[in-house]
Protein backbone atom coordinates (compact mmCIF):
# COMPACT_ATOMS: atom_id res chain seq x y z
CA UNK A 1 0.00 0.00 0.00
CA UNK A 2 2.98 2.66 0.91
CA UNK A 3 4.64 1.44 -2.34
CA UNK A 4 1.29 2.24 -4.22
CA UNK A 5 0.71 5.26 -2.51
CA UNK A 6 4.48 6.43 -2.52
CA UNK A 7 4.56 5.85 -6.83
CA UNK A 8 1.17 7.77 -7.03
CA UNK A 9 2.78 10.96 -5.62
CA UNK A 10 6.13 10.79 -7.79
CA UNK A 11 3.71 10.39 -10.56
CA UNK A 12 1.73 13.25 -9.41
CA UNK A 13 5.17 15.20 -9.01
CA UNK A 14 6.37 14.33 -12.66
CA UNK A 15 3.29 15.62 -14.17
CA UNK A 16 3.20 19.05 -12.91
CA UNK A 17 4.97 21.39 -14.99
CA UNK A 18 8.85 22.01 -14.24
CA UNK A 19 9.37 26.13 -13.48
CA UNK A 20 11.78 27.22 -16.10
CA UNK A 21 14.52 29.62 -15.24
CA UNK A 22 14.19 33.60 -16.56
CA UNK A 23 15.97 34.17 -19.56
CA UNK A 24 16.51 37.40 -21.40
CA UNK A 25 16.96 36.79 -25.21
CA UNK A 26 18.95 39.58 -26.77
CA UNK A 27 20.15 40.68 -30.19
CA UNK A 28 23.37 42.56 -29.64
CA UNK A 29 24.58 44.76 -32.15
CA UNK A 30 27.46 45.44 -29.86
CA UNK A 31 30.32 43.27 -29.95
CA UNK A 32 30.11 40.26 -27.08
CA UNK A 33 33.56 41.23 -25.11
CA UNK A 34 31.98 44.45 -24.81
CA UNK A 35 28.96 43.50 -22.70
CA UNK A 36 29.25 39.87 -21.68
CA UNK A 37 30.72 41.21 -18.09
CA UNK A 38 28.13 43.23 -17.35
CA UNK A 39 25.81 40.50 -18.34
CA UNK A 40 27.27 37.89 -16.32
CA UNK A 41 27.34 40.33 -13.42
CA UNK A 42 23.34 40.76 -13.96
CA UNK A 43 22.95 36.91 -14.36
CA UNK A 44 25.09 36.74 -10.64
CA UNK A 45 22.75 39.40 -9.07
CA UNK A 46 19.59 37.92 -10.16
CA UNK A 47 19.52 34.37 -11.29
CA UNK A 48 18.57 35.58 -14.49
CA UNK A 49 20.47 34.01 -17.51
CA UNK A 50 21.07 35.96 -20.85
CA UNK A 51 21.21 34.46 -24.39
CA UNK A 52 23.19 36.72 -26.69
CA UNK A 53 22.65 36.92 -30.62
CA UNK A 54 25.77 39.18 -32.20
CA UNK A 55 25.74 40.89 -35.75
CA UNK A 56 27.06 43.75 -36.79
CA UNK A 57 24.55 44.18 -39.10
CA UNK A 58 20.95 42.14 -40.39
CA UNK A 59 18.97 42.01 -36.93
CA UNK A 60 16.66 44.48 -37.46
CA UNK A 61 16.11 42.43 -40.78
CA UNK A 62 16.08 39.02 -38.78
CA UNK A 63 13.28 40.63 -36.67
CA UNK A 64 10.85 41.71 -39.17
CA UNK A 65 11.11 38.05 -40.83
CA UNK A 66 10.34 36.00 -37.41
CA UNK A 67 7.47 38.83 -36.48
CA UNK A 68 5.64 37.44 -33.69
CA UNK A 69 7.69 33.76 -33.31
CA UNK A 70 11.00 36.38 -32.71
CA UNK A 71 12.38 34.79 -29.32
CA UNK A 72 14.34 38.23 -29.08
CA UNK A 73 13.23 40.36 -25.76
CA UNK A 74 15.49 43.07 -25.94
CA UNK A 75 18.06 44.75 -29.10
CA UNK A 76 21.68 46.37 -27.87
CA UNK A 77 22.44 49.04 -30.06
CA UNK A 78 25.83 51.07 -31.32
CA UNK A 79 24.02 54.01 -32.23
CA UNK A 80 20.87 56.29 -31.86
CA UNK A 81 20.06 55.66 -35.29
CA UNK A 82 19.70 52.41 -34.72
CA UNK A 83 16.73 52.65 -31.77
CA UNK A 84 14.83 55.33 -34.24
CA UNK A 85 15.05 52.50 -36.85
CA UNK A 86 13.76 50.13 -34.54
CA UNK A 87 11.03 51.77 -33.30
CA UNK A 88 9.99 53.16 -36.68
CA UNK A 89 9.61 49.70 -38.11
CA UNK A 90 7.26 48.86 -35.27
CA UNK A 91 9.71 46.31 -33.49
CA UNK A 92 9.68 48.18 -30.09
CA UNK A 93 6.95 48.12 -27.65
CA UNK A 94 7.07 50.71 -24.45
CA UNK A 95 8.86 49.52 -21.14
CA UNK A 96 7.52 50.37 -17.33
CA UNK A 97 9.46 53.65 -16.83
CA UNK A 98 9.79 53.44 -13.45
CA UNK A 99 11.17 55.76 -10.74
CA UNK A 100 13.96 54.13 -10.70
CA UNK A 101 14.63 54.44 -14.42
CA UNK A 102 13.45 57.62 -14.49
CA UNK A 103 16.42 58.27 -11.57
CA UNK A 104 19.15 57.12 -13.69
CA UNK A 105 18.51 58.03 -17.01
CA UNK A 106 17.99 61.87 -17.67
CA UNK A 107 14.64 63.03 -19.76
CA UNK A 108 16.75 63.65 -22.73
CA UNK A 109 18.22 60.02 -23.14
CA UNK A 110 14.85 58.49 -23.19
CA UNK A 111 12.17 58.04 -25.69
CA UNK A 112 8.88 60.31 -25.36
CA UNK A 113 6.88 56.94 -25.04
CA UNK A 114 9.68 54.78 -23.82
CA UNK A 115 9.75 52.93 -26.45
CA UNK A 116 14.04 53.27 -26.22
CA UNK A 117 16.56 54.41 -23.40
CA UNK A 118 20.01 55.62 -23.96
CA UNK A 119 22.86 53.78 -21.54
CA UNK A 120 26.74 55.23 -23.08
CA UNK A 121 26.97 58.34 -24.31
CA UNK A 122 29.71 59.00 -26.85
CA UNK A 123 31.30 62.52 -27.97
CA UNK A 124 31.62 63.13 -31.67
CA UNK A 125 35.45 64.53 -31.21
CA UNK A 126 37.40 67.01 -33.80
CA UNK A 127 41.33 64.90 -33.79
CA UNK A 128 44.18 67.06 -35.10
CA UNK A 129 47.64 66.55 -36.16
CA UNK A 130 49.47 67.43 -32.70
CA UNK A 131 52.86 68.58 -35.32
CA UNK A 132 51.03 70.20 -37.85
CA UNK A 133 47.70 71.83 -36.21
CA UNK A 134 48.56 71.51 -32.52
CA UNK A 135 46.25 72.28 -29.68
CA UNK A 136 42.41 72.98 -31.51
CA UNK A 137 40.72 73.15 -28.10
CA UNK A 138 38.35 76.15 -29.39
CA UNK A 139 37.20 74.74 -33.12
CA UNK A 140 33.45 74.28 -33.38
CA UNK A 141 31.82 71.87 -36.03
CA UNK A 142 31.15 74.93 -38.06
CA UNK A 143 34.77 76.05 -38.28
CA UNK A 144 35.28 72.43 -40.62
CA UNK A 145 33.54 74.56 -43.70
CA UNK A 146 36.48 77.30 -43.71
CA UNK A 147 39.03 77.52 -46.42
CA UNK A 148 41.93 77.17 -43.83
CA UNK A 149 41.03 73.71 -43.87
CA UNK A 150 40.71 73.09 -47.10
CA UNK A 151 42.24 69.81 -48.15
CA UNK A 152 43.07 69.02 -44.81
CA UNK A 153 39.97 66.71 -43.63
CA UNK A 154 39.60 62.66 -43.40
CA UNK A 155 36.19 61.61 -42.55
CA UNK A 156 34.01 58.23 -42.83
CA UNK A 157 30.61 58.11 -45.25
CA UNK A 158 28.33 61.00 -44.50
CA UNK A 159 25.64 58.80 -44.42
CA UNK A 160 27.45 56.61 -40.96
CA UNK A 161 25.22 56.84 -38.09
CA UNK A 162 27.66 59.13 -36.46
CA UNK A 163 27.73 61.55 -39.04
CA UNK A 164 24.16 61.65 -39.75
CA UNK A 165 24.03 62.40 -36.36
CA UNK A 166 26.18 65.25 -36.08
CA UNK A 167 24.07 66.93 -39.57
CA UNK A 168 20.92 66.39 -38.54
CA UNK A 169 22.35 68.28 -34.81
CA UNK A 170 23.57 71.04 -37.06
CA UNK A 171 20.31 71.46 -38.98
CA UNK A 172 18.24 71.70 -35.50
CA UNK A 173 20.55 74.24 -34.68
CA UNK A 174 21.01 76.25 -38.33
CA UNK A 175 18.35 75.12 -40.49
CA UNK A 176 19.06 73.24 -43.26
CA UNK A 177 19.78 76.09 -45.59
CA UNK A 178 22.72 76.35 -43.79
CA UNK A 179 23.63 73.14 -42.67
CA UNK A 180 23.39 72.58 -46.76
CA UNK A 181 26.44 75.34 -47.43
CA UNK A 182 28.19 74.31 -44.46
CA UNK A 183 28.28 70.05 -45.78
CA UNK A 184 29.27 71.78 -49.06
CA UNK A 185 32.10 73.84 -46.86
CA UNK A 186 33.40 70.55 -45.32
CA UNK A 187 33.30 68.66 -48.42
CA UNK A 188 35.21 71.22 -50.43
CA UNK A 189 37.66 70.55 -47.45
CA UNK A 190 38.07 66.88 -48.18
CA UNK A 191 41.50 65.86 -48.85
CA UNK A 192 39.78 62.38 -49.89
CA UNK A 193 36.59 60.48 -50.70
CA UNK A 194 34.97 59.59 -47.23
CA UNK A 195 36.20 55.93 -46.63
CA UNK A 196 37.14 53.50 -43.63
CA UNK A 197 36.36 53.63 -39.81
CA UNK A 198 37.24 56.18 -37.15
CA UNK A 199 40.32 54.80 -36.64
CA UNK A 200 41.02 55.45 -40.42
CA UNK A 201 41.01 58.77 -40.33
CA UNK A 202 43.31 59.12 -37.40
CA UNK A 203 45.68 56.49 -39.09
CA UNK A 204 45.54 58.92 -42.25
CA UNK A 205 46.71 61.88 -40.16
CA UNK A 206 49.47 60.07 -38.42
CA UNK A 207 50.73 59.49 -42.48
CA UNK A 208 50.66 63.29 -43.44
CA UNK A 209 47.31 62.74 -45.56
CA UNK A 210 45.44 65.22 -43.42
CA UNK A 211 45.13 67.23 -40.32
CA UNK A 212 42.01 66.61 -39.33
CA UNK A 213 39.12 64.62 -38.60
CA UNK A 214 36.04 63.47 -36.89
CA UNK A 215 35.75 60.82 -34.66
CA UNK A 216 34.11 59.45 -31.60
CA UNK A 217 36.39 60.15 -28.44
CA UNK A 218 36.42 56.26 -26.82
CA UNK A 219 38.42 55.34 -30.29
CA UNK A 220 41.26 57.12 -28.67
CA UNK A 221 41.61 54.53 -26.13
CA UNK A 222 41.17 51.63 -28.08
CA UNK A 223 44.11 52.85 -30.14
CA UNK A 224 46.01 53.67 -27.33
CA UNK A 225 45.30 49.61 -26.09
CA UNK A 226 46.44 48.20 -28.91
CA UNK A 227 50.17 48.06 -29.96
CA UNK A 228 50.08 48.19 -33.91
CA UNK A 229 47.86 51.31 -33.45
CA UNK A 230 49.07 53.60 -30.61
CA UNK A 231 51.44 55.17 -32.55
CA UNK A 232 48.46 56.67 -34.32
CA UNK A 233 46.76 57.91 -31.42
CA UNK A 234 49.66 59.46 -30.17
CA UNK A 235 50.16 61.53 -33.09
CA UNK A 236 46.98 63.43 -32.66
CA UNK A 237 45.44 65.95 -30.65
CA UNK A 238 41.49 64.86 -29.11
CA UNK A 239 39.47 68.28 -29.45
CA UNK A 240 35.75 69.38 -28.04
CA UNK A 241 34.32 70.94 -30.32
CA UNK A 242 31.87 74.34 -29.71
CA UNK A 243 33.19 74.47 -26.10
CA UNK A 244 32.30 78.29 -26.42
CA UNK A 245 29.13 77.84 -26.94
CA UNK A 246 26.17 75.31 -26.99
CA UNK A 247 28.95 71.98 -26.29
CA UNK A 248 29.35 68.97 -27.94
CA UNK A 249 27.41 66.76 -30.32
CA UNK A 250 26.59 63.34 -27.86
CA UNK A 251 25.86 59.71 -29.75
CA UNK A 252 24.48 57.20 -27.56
CA UNK A 253 24.39 53.28 -27.36
CA UNK A 254 21.34 52.13 -26.34
CA UNK A 255 18.62 49.61 -26.00
CA UNK A 256 15.00 48.68 -26.84
CA UNK A 257 12.41 45.61 -25.92
CA UNK A 258 11.09 44.05 -28.75
CA UNK A 259 7.81 43.85 -29.76
CA UNK A 260 6.92 40.55 -28.64
CA UNK A 261 9.44 40.17 -26.15
CA UNK A 262 8.50 37.11 -24.66
CA UNK A 263 10.31 37.42 -21.46
CA UNK A 264 9.20 41.24 -21.13
CA UNK A 265 9.49 41.41 -17.43
CA UNK A 266 12.81 39.50 -17.18
CA UNK A 267 14.07 42.06 -20.05
CA UNK A 268 12.74 45.37 -17.78
CA UNK A 269 14.28 44.18 -14.66
CA UNK A 270 17.84 43.84 -17.36
CA UNK A 271 17.35 47.30 -18.01
CA UNK A 272 16.77 48.69 -14.83
CA UNK A 273 20.20 46.92 -14.09
CA UNK A 274 22.12 48.43 -17.36
CA UNK A 275 21.12 51.70 -16.15
CA UNK A 276 22.41 51.59 -12.66
CA UNK A 277 25.24 52.40 -10.60
CA UNK A 278 27.26 48.94 -11.05
CA UNK A 279 26.76 48.58 -14.93
CA UNK A 280 27.20 52.42 -15.81
CA UNK A 281 30.71 51.95 -14.18
CA UNK A 282 31.66 48.79 -16.09
CA UNK A 283 30.23 50.85 -19.51
CA UNK A 284 32.73 53.12 -18.52
CA UNK A 285 35.84 51.04 -17.50
CA UNK A 286 35.43 48.53 -20.56
CA UNK A 287 34.24 50.86 -23.23
CA UNK A 288 35.55 53.67 -22.26
CA UNK A 289 32.67 55.61 -22.66
CA UNK A 290 30.69 58.43 -20.88
CA UNK A 291 28.12 56.78 -18.39
CA UNK A 292 24.16 58.24 -18.62
CA UNK A 293 23.90 58.15 -14.92
CA UNK A 294 24.67 61.44 -13.05
CA UNK A 295 27.55 60.88 -10.84
CA UNK A 296 29.20 58.02 -12.12
CA UNK A 297 32.95 58.66 -13.45
CA UNK A 298 34.40 58.13 -16.37
CA UNK A 299 37.22 55.88 -16.51
CA UNK A 300 40.58 56.94 -15.15
CA UNK A 301 42.35 57.01 -18.97
CA UNK A 302 38.99 58.74 -19.93
CA UNK A 303 38.94 61.56 -17.35
CA UNK A 304 42.58 62.64 -18.66
CA UNK A 305 41.04 63.99 -21.87
CA UNK A 306 39.31 66.37 -19.79
CA UNK A 307 35.66 67.63 -18.63
CA UNK A 308 33.56 68.67 -21.58
CA UNK A 309 30.26 70.74 -22.30
CA UNK A 310 27.49 68.32 -24.18
CA UNK A 311 25.18 69.68 -26.16
CA UNK A 312 22.53 69.85 -24.26
CA UNK A 313 19.48 69.10 -27.25
CA UNK A 314 17.22 66.10 -26.62
CA UNK A 315 18.05 63.02 -28.71
CA UNK A 316 14.53 63.23 -29.79
CA UNK A 317 14.62 66.38 -31.22
CA UNK A 318 17.62 65.62 -33.41
CA UNK A 319 16.29 62.82 -34.54
CA UNK A 320 13.37 64.61 -36.64
CA UNK A 321 16.23 65.85 -38.70
CA UNK A 322 18.18 62.75 -39.22
CA UNK A 323 16.03 62.14 -42.78
CA UNK A 324 17.06 65.52 -44.01
CA UNK A 325 20.20 64.90 -42.87
CA UNK A 326 20.58 61.72 -44.80
CA UNK A 327 18.63 63.84 -47.83
CA UNK A 328 21.60 66.64 -47.98
CA UNK A 329 24.04 64.21 -47.92
CA UNK A 330 23.06 63.40 -51.10
CA UNK A 331 22.26 66.68 -51.94
CA UNK A 332 25.46 67.48 -51.77
CA UNK A 333 27.61 64.47 -53.25
CA UNK A 334 29.49 64.10 -50.07
CA UNK A 335 30.16 60.66 -50.74
CA UNK A 336 31.38 60.84 -54.42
Amino acid sequence: MRFIRFTTLLATLCALPVMAAEQVNIYSFRQPFLIDPILQEFSRETGIKTKVVFAKKGLIQRLKREGELSPADLVLTSNFSKLLELKDEQLTQAFNASDTLRHNIPARFRDDENHWLALTQRVRNIYSSKDRRGDLSNIRYEDLADASFRGKICTRSGKHPYNLGLIASMIAHHGEAETEQWLRGVKANLARKPQGNDRAQVKAIKEGLCDVSLGNSYYLGKMLQDKNQVAWANAVNLNFPNQQDRGSHINVSGAVITRHAPNKAAAEKLLTFLSGEKAQQMYAELNMEYPVKAGVPASELVQSWGDFKADPLPLTDIAKHRKAALTLVDKVGFDL
